[in-house]
């Protein structure tokens, strides 16, 4: 290939496709018509010498040497994107910018805000918006920009990603004040022998009942939910017991009847992270905003 003669605008189009997936969302991104971005294709298929982009009943599927291009591509558009800001400078005063996070409820009330406060004072016209985190790490929707950072409790990362510390936390059981089998205490049978709300958080499995697994055990779950807040005013008004982060029972305990216990067992702690493109480690707007996030951690 001659790269004196390509045609670096095709490059823009390649990323778009990849983000998207979809020739007339692609179009849309790039504010071209749908025809233009299907020329535009074909010449990509017809350069590169690989079809780039398959159908597969109503979705479009990248080839490997698409994915293999999809990094470097992006890098290399988001460089040319900053030389050619030349020296401008982030000014999170005049910042416009609006970035969307994917993170539980819980999260939010921990972090958003003290956020919120930093924000009002040094960036006011900035923007946020939130997503729900879903239990497994929304890779496709940081891939295409749809969002920004994820914050949560993740294992295995794709190498593509960074990953920041935030926060530690524990467990602890809540009870309504006044139920027949808990009166601040707690031992393993009885814990084994109730019926329990479990609050998803964006996993798929809990550390309660790995470790129970761990052990040949199980309890009963009569009821599960990806929501936080609304787990406490259940628990305060039925007799199921859930597990909750300490510091978020401790919230639920001194504005509803609910008491506060220790589980029968240890757990540990778990671990909240910030996550997001490792690319995106040179966008400095986003990096004040990590860093803003890390300052709004609780301590």
């Amino acid at each position: 290939m001659n790269m004196t003669t390509f045609d670096l605008n095709l490059l823009r189009v390649l990323d778009a496709l990849l983000r998207e997936r979809n020739v007339s969302r692609a179009a849309e991104r790039l504010s071209l018509s749908q025809p233009a971005v299907s020329n535009a294709l074909n010449r990509l298929r017809e350069l590169l010498d690989d079809p780039l982009l398959v159908r597969v009943g109503r979705a479009m599927q990248p080839t490997p040497r698409a994915l293999e291009l999809e990094a470097p591509i992006r890098d290399a558009l988001q460089r040319i994107g900053q030389s050619l800001a030349g020296g401008d400078t982030f000014d999170p005063a005049r910042s416009r910018q609006r970035f969307t996070l994917a993170l539980t409820d819980y999260v939010e009330a921990l972090c958003m805000p003290h956020l919120l406060e930093s924000l009002g004072s040094t960036a006011p016209g900035m923007g946020l918006s939130i997503q729900h985190l879903t239990p497994t790490l929304p890779t496709e929707a940081l891939d295409k920009g749809n969002l920004d950072l994820v914050l949560g409790r993740f294992e295995e990362l794709p190498a593509r990603f960074q990953r920041r510390p935030w926060a530690s936390e524990t467990l602890r059981l809540l009870a309504r004040r006044g139920h027949p089998q808990v009166d601040g205490g707690i031992d393993l049978p009885t814990f084994l022998g109730q019926r329990h709300l479990w609050v998803s958080g964006g996993q798929t499995k809990g550390m309660v009942d790995q470790w129970l697994a761990s052990q040949g055990l199980k309890r009963q779950i009569a009821y599960t939910t990806p929501n936080y807040l609304q787990a406490a005013h259940l628990v305060a008004t039925t007799d199921l017991l859930t597990v909750l982060p300490t510091r978020l029972a401790a919230h639920f305990a001194r504005l509803l009847p609910l008491q506060v216990l220790e589980l029968p067992f240890d757990v540990g702690q778990f671990h909240l992270e910030l996550v997001y493109l490792a690319q995106r480690e040179r966008d400095t707007a986003l990096q004040w905003l990590v860093e803003r996030i890390v300052e709004a951690a609780p301590k």
